[in-house]
């Protein structure tokens, strides 16, 4: 079944009352949960994943940060924490050598990622060049803004998929329960919603709560269907 991955986050940044959030959100019933590299000093970062650990979450932290040094130093912090996946980032001949010891999946970023909130940018080609290197390299998997793609996303999701065998997640701007659709059409290792959940894009006037079971709920009704 295709994972869907909360992310505590708004414009790529964990928001300032993730804790509050997580808590609320965590009987839910979702699996998978995340935060980004900036938004939150060290030690509520270390707060947050102990209580997501506590409760027998699948964590993830989305590296953002657009240097090589921060990126680095993200991947330290990850280790440190003891997340169970590290997303995004694009040194991976840098930071696949401090993960060699750990227990971490790693999802890097391809293509070429610009700006932040991050967007992916290049041609197929170029993306899919870079997808083959990232699975040569010994990543886990693939971290792709396919949503953020000033080309046609679904087609670029494809030649990723027929290009390279490891797993895909689609990361940022999954914003409607179609979208959510064509995860599971996809069939996608799993993919990453943040700002939409906050921004209620999926039962309107609803809470919280209400946005992560509609989008579980579809992705059970659609993965029969399939």
């Amino acid at each position: 079944m295709v994972e869907f991955i909360f992310f505590l986050t708004y414009n790529d940044v964990t928001v300032y009352n993730a804790i509050e959030v997580f808590e609320k959100i965590k009987d839910t019933g979702i699996k998978h949960v995340g935060f980004k590299d900036v938004g939150l000093p060290k030690e509520k970062l270390i707060e947050l994943h102990a209580r997501m650990k506590k409760e027998g979450m699948t964590t993830f932290l989305e590296v953002v940060s657009a240097t090589e040094e921060d990126n680095l130093r993200s991947a330290k912090m990850g280790i440190e924490l003891g997340v169970d996946n590290l997303i995004g980032g694009i040194y991976v001949r840098q930071t696949l050598p401090l993960l060699q010891d750990t227990n971490i999946k790693y999802f890097p970023y391809i293509g070429k990622v610009v700006g932040h909130p991050c967007l992916l940018r290049g041609n197929i080609k170029e993306i899919i060049d870079d997808a083959k290197m990232v699975e040569d390299l010994g990543a886990y998997g693939i971290d792709l803004l396919a949503y953020r793609y000033d080309g046609d996303p679904e087609q670029l999701i494809k030649s990723i998929q027929r290009a390279v065998k490891i797993p895909l997640i689609i990361a940022g701007s999954i914003n409607s329960l179609e979208k959510v659709r064509k995860m599971v059409e996809f069939d996608v290792w799993g993919f990453t919603i943040g700002s939409a959940i906050f921004d209620k894009k999926f039962v309107r006037g609803g809470t919280l709560n209400d946005q992560i079971w509609a989008v579980l709920k579809e992705i059970k009704q659609n993965t029969i269907d399939f």
